[in-house]
């Protein structure tokens, strides 16, 4: 027979919501079958309670774009000695195909494991990772992360692109072997795929409802490419992988332009990046209703510019949070991510903005937002116990943002990892 168990703090704390004081979840079979105060829920059950007085029950992170197969990055780029240093945006991806080329296969393992536990650690419950082989998908089998696993897409030449599309369709259809992390195509970006590829991936994503995660107007080397097959991606990065014969001349448009004429822009894709968008471009992502995903400190680390968020906001785009991988970033947390997008965008983000873009924001982007993102009857018990954040109702939000420090995590009710990461 399940037990129940209670488990309250001085605040509970939800997206979109005013903050519950002295509030607590009841937990069955890992899943929330009741919110409220504790008061209210001890006069309806005689459940065990765990309490943590001066500290705040808020939901479990989705970090809406990771890339967790690079997490050993860094240690590959020293043991390598690759004598190549990024000046450029198109540089870093020469530098990266690089240093891919001298992997094996028994290289992702660990670097996958060592990124779960990075994301644990910084409380995330839920991510939204870009699998660049297919074969490395059983690599996630056991992970208690929930989420969504998008299948990596890229290529010029017929032949090799239909192979990675059959590949890629295959592991989307299989699974990942866990109910909770469910499946999508990825098509790189349009810098990365010809043109003529894109209705056929338009119809298998259709044909299997499969979401789409696209890198989006990452560069400005990005934007010239495609306006006229100018720039150093077409005079660097194209010759560097033999793609000189697709150079072209460009689609004449932009990266959102281009895939909306394609179909490719619909409320299941996420557009990640979106640095070089402008107006127009924005106005026809709102229209689709596609969701965006901002990577501030990697756009900051390659120097490629800054997402505009006024903008996203004017036309009520919906917004998510990601890291990146550690090829373009310096930690997994994004409790760091959000400490650099309060700094970089000062007040064009609200904290109450923030919180919600690495939580309801994060899981309505990777389709998961009835099961995860918020602390509501019915969904996995995926919480953080964040310690000890005192204060009253409106400025409580600001403080778990200050304080950023994950006591404990919570998956499905079970509790997996003590963190350490701390504000400066």
């Amino acid at each position: 027979m399940s037990e129940d168990i209670i488990y309250a703090a001085s605040w509970l704390l939800n997206p979109n919501a005013p903050p519950l004081a002295g509030g607590a979840l009841l937990v069955r079979d890992g899943v929330i079958k009741e919110t409220g105060t504790l008061a209210a829920l001890r006069r309806h059950s005689s459940a065990e309670v765990c309490e943590y007085p001066g500290c705040v029950l808020i939901p479990g992170f989705v970090n809406a774009h990771t890339h967790l197969e690079l997490t050993h990055f860094p240690a590959w780029r020293s043991r390598t000695a690759v004598d190549y240093h990024p000046r450029r945006f198109s540089d870093w991806i020469i530098q990266l195909v690089k240093i891919s080329r001298g992997l094996t296969a028994a290289d992702y393992p660990p670097s996958v494991r060592e990124g779960i536990r990075l994301c644990l650690e910084a409380g995330t419950t839920a991510i939204g990772e870009i699998v660049t082989n297919p074969l490395h998908t059983p690599l996630y089998h056991h992970t208690p992360l929930g989420g969504r696993l998008y299948q990596e897409l890229l290529g010029q030449e017929e032949t090799f692109f239909a192979g990675k599309l059959a590949a890629a369709e295959g592991a989307a259809l299989q699974g990942s072997g866990r109910e909770a992390l469910l499946s999508g195509l990825s098509p790189h970006s349009p810098y990365t795929l010809a043109a003529g590829h894109l209705p056929t991936i338009r119809e298998r994503a259709a044909l299997h409802r499969l979401p789409l995660a696209i890198h989006l107007s990452e560069s400005g080397a990005e934007v010239e490419l495609l306006r006229d097959g100018s720039g150093e991606l077409a005079e660097l990065f194209y010759p560097f992988v033999g793609w000189e014969r697709y150079r072209g001349k460009g689609v004449g448009c932009s990266a959102a332009e281009l895939l909306d004429r394609h179909g490719l822009l619909t409320p299941s894709t996420l557009a990640i990046h979106c640095v070089q968008v402008t107006e127009s471009d924005v106005r026809l992502l709102a229209s689709r209703g596609s969701h965006v995903v901002l990577c501030p400190r990697s756009n900051d680390i390659l120097d490629v510019g800054r997402a505009p968020v006024e903008l996203f906001k004017k036309y009520s785009l919906p917004l998510a949070l990601g890291t990146d991988s550690l090829a373009s970033n310096n930690s997994l947390s994004l409790w760091d991510e959000l400490r650099f997008a309060r700094q970089v965008y000062g007040g064009e983000l609200s904290d109450a903005l923030l919180f919600a873009m690495v939580t309801r924001g994060g899981a309505e982007a990777l389709g998961i937002a009835d099961r995860c993102g918020t602390l509501e009857r019915g969904k996995r018990a995926d919480f953080q116990v964040v310690g000890h954040c005192s204060g009253d109702e409106g400025t409580i939000v600001g403080r778990v943002l200050d304080q950023g420090v994950t006591q404990e995590l919570y998956l499905s009710g079970e509790r997996y990892v003590f963190t350490t990461d701390k504000a400066d």
